[in-house]
């Protein structure tokens, strides 16, 4: 009764616990790993033994302590943090989707209205007018019916040169929404048209990756982005040489066009052109329309480069018209031995 103990847990004590005459020690979650119980002893006269009496034993993790487990739902957040992200850049490309499809349904709808409206009433009008040629005499000597006859033909040909603009137009809009283009070509063949007129500008288009198809109303952003720097460079950048450069990759499409002309101010660029002029602002309003990135670099002597940026996902269109192929499908068709399965 009159032994007196200590104890310490190599491990997890830092120091020696003072237990009296108490002859156990009590530990509660101690973290698994091997430990060593040490424990010394004094008698009557309070001495104190110099070799402590040793016990080694080890405490097996429990499986929510293991390291896999961690890794596990280290993976498990990742995964989850990847899946909210994927949610939000569906939600996000359905939203533009939605706001494209819309356009499409728009021009469809001015197409459409402009036929059964503008074009038919420009009908009704050479309806009239032949009307009224029919009824002047052809063989009438006086000038004014002479005169008279010359002005109705002359409305009537111009009215009808308006009903052949007019359905010009609508087969533009509509074209342009349901035939797939070659953006390329279409850039290629504005470029040589301008050229044509100014023999000494050289002219080149380069497409670099497999063009890819693009939804027709970004497309027709594109084009004429594209369109108002080519002709900006022929008309007032006394250039040598324009270059238009299209890349295509699983990333983003880019359009780039550059000359070796005189250049634009940088306050001209920063102040989105002169004042009256809107082509620069229009551009950049195109760009962000079709959730682009549209930058302008020039300096006086040095040139014009214009750049427009659209990420893969806003830009192209699905190649299988059904739902893009997942990451995860491609990892558990590999696993099983077979390729992903595209809808057709």
């Amino acid at each position: 009764q009159r032994v007196k103990f200590r104890y310490r847990l190599d491990g997890y004590d830092r120091e020696w616990h003072e237990a009296g005459t108490r002859r156990q020690a009590f530990y509660t979650d101690l973290p698994p790993g091997k430990y060593s119980f040490r424990v010394i002893a004094c008698n009557s006269d309070g001495i104190w033994n110099d070799s402590a009496a040793l016990f080694d034993f080890s405490l097996a993790p429990a499986y929510y302590q293991t390291n896999w487990f961690r890794a596990l739902c280290v993976a498990a957040f990742l995964a989850l943090l990847w899946a909210a992200y994927q949610l939000r850049v569906r939600q996000l490309q359905k939203q533009f989707d939605m706001t494209l499809d819309a356009r499409v349904g728009e021009r469809t709808r001015i197409a459409r209205e402009l036929h059964d409206t503008l074009l038919q009433s420009f009908h009704g009008i050479l309806l009239h007018f032949q009307t009224g040629i029919n009824l002047l005499p052809d063989n009438s000597a006086e000038a004014r019916t002479v005169e008279a006859r010359k002005a109705l033909e002359k409305a009537m040909h111009q009215a009808k040169h308006a009903i052949v603009e007019g359905r010009e137009a609508i087969q533009g809009l509509r074209s342009s929404v349901v035939e797939t283009n070659d953006l390329a070509l279409a850039i290629r063949t504005l470029g040589e048209e301008l050229a044509a007129d100014s023999n000494a500008v050289a002219f080149q288009v380069h497409v670099e990756g497999s063009p890819r198809n693009l939804h027709p109303i970004l497309r027709d952003e594109v084009y004429r982005i594209a369109g108002e720097s080519i002709r900006n460079a022929f008309r007032h950048a006394d250039a040598k040489q324009i270059e238009v450069e299209m890349h295509y990759d699983d990333r983003q499409v880019r359009v780039r066009v550059r000359d070796d002309g005189k250049g634009i101010d940088p306050k001209l660029i920063s102040d989105d052109g002169r004042e009256g002029h809107f082509g620069l602002r229009g551009m950049r309003e195109r760009a962000k329309l079709v959730g682009g990135k549209l930058t302008v670099w020039s300096e006086l002597n040095a040139g014009t480069e214009v750049e427009l940026r659209i990420p893969a996902a806003r830009a192209y269109t699905l190649p299988t018209g059904g739902q893009p192929i997942r990451l995860t499908d491609r990892i558990f068709a590999k696993l099983s031995g077979r390729g992903p399965v595209k809808k057709t």
